[in-house]
């Protein structure tokens, strides 16, 4: 049960670098994103690279939400231009905003995988609440200088996990 709420159900290196066909082909329809630090570095507006992205995955027949602990402003300004769902002050990991999040996009949990960097929110945010979650490199994780507890702590899941035989 341990493993299941704080191991991700894939890992990769980046929201940029994962292969959506491949989830498309698992049967995944529906992508929830967390904002800072899966997308774009904290606090940071959104980049041409993520309104191609989410062009892409709407034209490959995705669902999209955006769902972020910042403020409805913060996240209304980064989405200008995109078009997605968004859910705003979700207080992750607490089951409540992924619940709604499941009927906005109206469909089956089978379907739908959260994508988000940190372990301790988006991940078992996604668990508890029966989703699926898939852990990206946090932007800025091969920067110099300390990461802090939380980050020290997913490190070593992380480890652990690898350890483990997935991948």
């Amino acid at each position: 049960m341990m493993r299941r709420l704080f191991c991700p159900d894939d890992y990769a290196d980046s929201a940029y670098t994962l292969d959506y066909a491949q989830l498309y082909a698992r049967g995944y329809r529906g992508l929830i994103f967390d904002i800072d630090n899966t997308l774009v570095p904290h606090g940071a507006p959104a980049t041409p690279e993520v309104h191609a992205l989410f062009a892409r995955l709407h034209a490959m027949g995705f669902r999209t939400l955006v769902l972020s602990d910042n403020s409805a402003q913060r996240v209304q300004t980064f989405l200008q231009g995109i078009d997605t769902q968004f859910i705003n002050s979700a207080r992750k990991p607490r089951p409540g905003a992924f619940r709604r999040a499941v009927r906005l996009l109206g469909l089956p949990k089978s379907q739908i995988v959260c994508i988000g960097d940190q372990i301790f929110t988006d991940l078992l945010g996604a668990h508890l609440s029966g989703l699926d979650g898939i852990l990206v490199k946090y932007i800025g994780h091969d920067a110099p200088g300390p990461k802090g507890k939380r980050r020290a702590a997913e490190a070593w899941i992380l480890a652990h996990y690898h350890m483990g035989g997935a991948s």
